[in-house]
């Protein structure tokens, strides 16, 4: 029996694998590799795959799957941490970004509906390819990682209210009013469905499933969940997609949200590779070559304008020029949804096949720059921004001209905290428990304005400037803590700190090993790796419980951070440490044992009649009895049912000890 889809799957999987192992030697993002492929295997390129409708129904169940995870890792509690963020800034991106888009294409007489909806394509970016280069970075937990992500979330959202409108925009309707009533109505009964669903429905089916500890039940019953309430939307009028949203919506309010995700993701990664191989194929590879002048010339203006509209929907949020313009550097390119929405438009006659193939090429071509982009986005926007800050520099007053009343104006001998996420704040505890002075920069001007309001001696500034550090009177400062979570921010301010002062001592946080010797090369006194303070950390306790003496353990510790962490460096080829860890472990147990035997053997008697210690080998060093730690253990102290008590001795004498109180 011969499957007629499976020469298909076999060809562009096959073919996959060689070009995007191809992609990866020059770190290309894996979209990019699939879209390639797709342009070679299609009817467009070498005309491989003759049946493209077959691709296109795995692509469809590929949106379906994609926009059914997107749900499910949407939490409205997370969302309203970040809330701000996303919705000011998101806000701000995608409507400026229509409203400028639409004006063009209207003043070159396109339709309105049309440069409307040329708009929505062009407003949402690559979440996909942004979040993966800012993670391989180690930068999604900077200042601009999370501006970027909050807008990514935004755009993400919008994407469903845009398919929504699509129709309406269209103008099949000749009753819009009774359109838009329609839709309201679906819109509340939808959102009903969901709210009864989330809450009741399926937290109660997924508990039953999960009771049976049948992983494949589980599987089945996420998957139905999902195809389920995509066909009930796509019955009423509405998208599939939408419908895979509300699935995962539903389920991402249960407990069993994060075991869902886990199981549906390989599905998905394989479904929506055809997805991209499939928007690869619809690219016409002449069409693009016969107008690429045109085509340079609109992706050149599509960059601009997303970029300059990202980094004003950033300033907005009140950040620096110099992050901000991270945010649109980052955020500039043509995203995966555009193109799911392009569908949408195509169907509803608002974007015609030469739109669409202008479309397509600026989109892929936005895309494919980003990574090259973003490699060198960090030089880029400091070099600007600097050039920015030159003007006003020059007329700020010099450290020794500030005015009398500035509370800055006497600090002397003081901390300077840069940063003050977890780590600012617990130095800033410290210091103020130790009546030590100190003053905090910091880039997010909500933080700045809150614990301003709370006494703490704040300042809003991006560090990186050195006027900045001139300012909290840094050429005065003993010490230095640089905890942010930008690396390349961290270098940048290590050096203007010591283009100020050499005599300051510079203590600086980072999150991984690699980025320690970089940053004692640019002037760091003591750089400190949360990677592995967490594994020392870790290891002490575990030297602990092995009952290593104090002191032994942290003259071992304090070894390791002498070495600049040598040990932990490297897996072959270790240099003998400072101090080499010698244990001499005794086989001896402390443990917990609670009593509940009525044995008047042990119960209600002294401890010298019970004779623990010759019939069990057993100590008892505590008692724990109504909340009360009896510490003092002596021979007429007596047991009762229900004690704690702490005992000490070899594993297996406590073992059986434990065994003959428990009946």
């Amino acid at each position: 029996m011969e499957i007629p889809l499976l020469p298909d799957i076999v060809i562009i999987l096959g073919l996959a694998v060689i070009v995007i192992l191809l992609f990866q030697r020059f770190r290309l993002p894996t979209i990019l590799g699939f879209l390639a492929t797709g342009v070679i295997t299609g009817p467009h390129g070498l005309g491989i795959i003759k049946e493209t409708h077959n691709i296109e129904i795995l692509a469809e169940i590929g949106v379906i799957l994609l926009l059914f995870i997107i749900g499910m890792e949407f939490s409205l509690k997370s969302l309203s941490m970040i809330k701000r963020t996303v919705f000011i800034g998101g806000l701000t991106q995608v409507l400026l970004t229509i409203l400028l888009v639409a004006l063009v294409l209207w003043l070159a007489d396109l339709p309105l509906n049309q440069s409307v909806f040329i708009g929505f394509l062009f407003s949402l970016s690559s979440t996909a390819i942004v979040l993966k280069l800012l993670q391989d970075r180690g930068e999604i937990n900077s200042p601009h990682g999370k501006i970027v992500l909050a807008i990514l979330i935004f755009q993400d959202i919008v994407v469903v209210p845009m398919m929504l409108l699509t129709p309406l925009m269209a103008g099949g309707s000749q009753n819009i009013g009774s359109e838009l009533a329609w839709m309201a109505l679906k819109g509340v009964f939808v959102i009903v469905f969901v709210l009864i669903s989330a809450r009741y429905l399926v937290p109660q089916l997924l508990y039953l499933v999960a009771k049976t500890k049948s992983k494949e039940l589980f599987i089945l019953s996420v998957v139905v969940i999902c195809f389920a309430v995509a066909w009930l939307t796509s019955s009423i009028g509405l998208s599939l997609a939408l419908g895979a949203f509300m699935a995962g919506l539903i389920i991402s309010e249960s407990e069993y949200s994060h075991q869902a995700t886990s199981n549906i993701l390989p599905f998905r990664e394989i479904f929506t590779s055809f997805f991209f191989v499939s928007i690869g194929m619809l690219l016409d590879f002449s069409f693009l070559v016969e107008h690429l002048l045109y085509i340079l010339a609109f992706t050149i203006l599509a960059c601009i304008l997303k970029g300059l509209v990202a980094t004003f929907a950033a300033r907005i949020l009140q950040y620096p020029l110099r992050t901000s313009l991270l945010v649109g550097l980052a955020a500039f390119q043509v995203g995966e949804f555009a193109f799911i929405l392009s569908k949408t438009g195509i169907l509803n006659g608002l974007l015609s096949q030469e739109a669409y193939q202008y479309f397509l090429s600026v989109s892929l071509l936005t895309m494919a720059i980003t990574p090259f982009v973003i490699q060198y986005y960090q030089p880029i926007s400091s070099s600007i921004s600097s050039w920015f800050v030159k003007g006003p520099q020059l007329t700020q007053p010099e450290p020794a001209d500030l005015p009398d009343n500035d509370p800055l104006h006497n600090l002397s001998d003081h901390i300077v905290i840069i940063g003050f996420g977890i780590n600012g704040r617990n130095v800033a505890k410290a210091a103020r428990h130790a009546n030590i002075p100190y003053v905090i920069v910091e880039l997010n001007a909500v933080t700045v304005k809150h614990e301003r309001k709370n006494g703490e001696p704040i300042v809003y500034g991006d560090a990186v400037h050195s006027f900045i550090l001139t300012h909290v009177n840094l050429h005065r400062a003993r010490v230095v803590v640089v905890a942010i979570s930008d690396p390349e921010a961290t270098k940048r301010i290590i050096s203007s700190i010591r283009q100020i002062s050499d005599k300051v001592h510079v203590i600086v946080r980072t999150r991984f090993l690699q980025e320690m010797e970089e940053n004692f090369l640019l002037g760091a006194d003591e750089v400190i790796p949360e990677e592995f303070e967490t594994s020392i950390e870790i290891f002490t306790r575990v030297l602990s419980k092995y009952l290593m003496p104090r002191d032994e353990i942290e003259a071992f510790t304090n070894s390791i951070r002498a070495d600049n962490y040598d040990m932990l460096r490297s897996m072959v080829n270790i240099k003998e440490p400072a101090r080499k860890i010698e244990l001499d472990l005794p086989d001896i147990e402390v443990a917990s044992l609670r009593i509940f035997t009525t044995d008047d053997t042990i119960v209600d008697l002294p401890l010298y009649k019970t004779d623990i210690r010759t019939r069990f080998n057993v100590m008892v060093v505590a008692i724990k009895r109504e909340g009360q730690t009896i510490l003092t253990i002596n021979a007429h102290t007596r047991l009762q049912r229900g004690d704690i008590v702490y005992v000490v001795g070899k594993p297996t004498d406590v073992n059986r000890f434990g065994n003959f109180i428990s009946r």
